[in-house]
């Protein structure tokens, strides 16, 4: 299986969102978790209210079942899973929703589209969730 073929099929699990769906879901609960690396957070900007977890420890940290969670991390959670363009984060959101996480998807364009947008951004890099 090609890249391409394996992108769209995780992708085809997800219902992705655009900047505005995600600012509206985030206003009302949802978890918006960027997994962008330390550097692209600091070179570009966060989203308000996002948690930063870095891919290498995301399902541990966003399985309802994992002794590891997140303390707001529950069965029923609308996570929206953001990178920087859309790619990755379809890949993550889909392992996601494989843990059991069925409100799982992601931003499609990632940061940059919620940037362009003009959504609110504030300077980075946050702390990561270790």
């Amino acid at each position: 299986m090609s890249i391409n073929e394996f992108l769209a099929s995780a992708r085809s699990t997800l219902d992705r969102v655009g900047p505005a769906t995600a600012k509206s879901w985030q206003d009302d609960g949802a978890l918006i978790v960027d997994i962008r690396p330390e550097a692209n957070r600091a070179a570009e900007g966060e989203i308000p209210g996002s948690v930063v977890v870095e891919r290498i420890h995301l399902e541990w940290r966003l399985d309802p079942a994992s002794a590891h969670r997140l303390p707001e991390v529950r069965p029923g959670l609308r996570v929206i899973v953001m990178c920087n363009e859309g790619y990755a984060s379809s890949l993550a959101a889909a392992d996601l929703k494989r843990l059991g996480l069925a409100g799982a998807t992601d931003l499609d364009g990632g940061y940059r589209a919620w940037k362009a947008a003009g959504l609110p951004t504030q300077d980075g890099p946050s702390a990561a969730v270790p």
